[in-house]
């Protein structure tokens, strides 16, 4: 078994990616987004997640966090498949348009893996890397932040809501971030 992109140490900082299986764009309503965004609150609060910086795309997750109880696989598991659970039932109770598509979707995808329930929202596995250095952290602050920008849907990162560029911005974005700072950065 490889270790690229796996978790090998619970106490390191990591650069992690989350993608919805099939690659559904399923972050384009705010139902959807608000089971994130509580859930990652959350974790800060009750989980010991360490964010420092995060972005919400349409269909994948990008953060740079770390836990301060020594189990960020444990965390993350939870948060996956607690956020399943919610936007399955949202999908479901909900007024989803595209209903009977993405069910039907979702569990072609966790049929071929029974260990997992009824559907599967997430892929299984976790793009991380580990962050071992300053020109790395940088490098990825830049990627999430950009992230937005490189896909046409603002202009400056900080006008992104679903982000922490607010953050580095200097105002208050919609979850708790440990905002890193470096020497060569000034902020707001």
């Amino acid at each position: 078994m490889s270790l690229a992109y796996k978790i090998i140490d619970q106490t390191k900082l990591y650069f992690v990616t989350f993608r919805v299986t099939g690659w559904v764009d399923i972050f384009t309503r705010d139902s959807y987004r608000n089971i994130i965004i509580d859930n990652l609150e959350f974790c800060i609060q009750n989980k010991g997640l360490e964010i420092y910086a995060w972005v919400l795309m349409s269909n994948h997750l990008h953060l740079l966090l770390k836990s301060n109880t020594g189990n960020l696989s444990g965390t993350i598991r939870d948060f996956k498949s607690y956020t399943g659970k919610m936007i399955i039932n949202e999908i479901i109770n909900g007024t989803e348009s595209r209903k009977e598509w993405m069910l039907k979707l979702f569990l072609r995808k966790s049929s071929d893996d029974n260990k997992h329930g009824q559907y599967q929202v997430w892929a299984h596995n976790n793009h991380a890397e580990i962050i071992d250095s300053d020109k790395f952290i940088e490098q990825k602050l830049e990627y999430i932040h950009m992230n937005p920008v490189r896909n046409g849907l603002v202009v400056r990162p900080e006008d992104y809501r679903y982000s922490s560029a607010v953050d580095y911005s200097g105002d208050k974005g919609m979850i708790t971030i440990n905002r890193i700072m470096l020497k060569w950065k000034t902020y707001r």
